[in-house]
């Protein structure tokens, strides 16, 4: 390995030891800002260290929130080419995704925007962003229950695809403010939302 490689090596470490300080931090200081201060004091870094690695802590955090899109979305994929029927696809996605949380107690700080607050403004787009991208994935497989399967929501597709997301964010704000998971008694929930979810197509004769 050459040194320019290994030197590119230990700066991608030293990244990811950055980032996983911060999440550290924000699981173990709930509802407390980050400051870059402490933050460095964490890694065992100078603060001017630190900024040698990332131009902002804006930039930081737009590296946790990259990390939660790929994360979630690489599966979300998977999850399309794996199973078939529409039902299936959102109780998957959603399971996905508070399974996630539950995981990363530190990541639904910034899921929920709390850590972000007093950033840059930027940030909290990132995250809504994140939020409408799953909603737009949700419509699109209820649209696509009607066309190929037949199946269609009792209530319209955009009303349904909301209600779902919302359901996942709220878990999610849950977790962060109480610590009770958000996997608590989902399977019930989601069998019982399921159930009127989707109904036949009728079609006239």
């Amino acid at each position: 390995m050459t040194q320019a490689n290994e030197q590119k090596t230990a700066k991608i470490s030293r990244k990811e030891q950055i980032l996983q300080s911060l999440v550290q931090m924000l699981e173990k200081n709930p509802g407390t800002r980050i400051t870059t201060s402490s933050l460095a004091k964490e890694v065992g870094l100078s603060e001017a260290a630190l900024y040698r690695h990332f131009a902002s802590k804006a930039k930081m955090f737009e590296g946790l929130i990259e990390f939660i899109e790929e994360a979630v979305f690489t599966r979300v994929t998977r999850i399309l080419q794996d199973e078939p029927q529409a039902i299936y696809r959102c109780e998957h996605i959603l399971t996905l995704l508070l399974a996630f949380a539950d995981k990363n107690p530190g990541l639904c700080r910034i899921l929920t925007g709390e850590a972000l607050v007093g950033e840059d403004d930027r940030l909290r787009a990132r995250v809504s962003q994140f939020y409408e991208r799953l909603e737009t994935q949700l419509k699109q497989i209820l649209r696509e229950a009607e066309i190929r399967d037949q199946m269609k929501t009792v209530m319209p597709v955009p009303v349904t695809a909301q209600m779902l997301t919302s359901l996942a964010e709220g878990r999610i704000q849950q977790f962060s403010r109480t610590g009770r998971s958000p996997v608590e008694n989902w399977p019930e929930q989601w069998a019982f939302l399921a159930d009127d979810l989707l109904k036949p197509v009728l079609v006239s004769v």
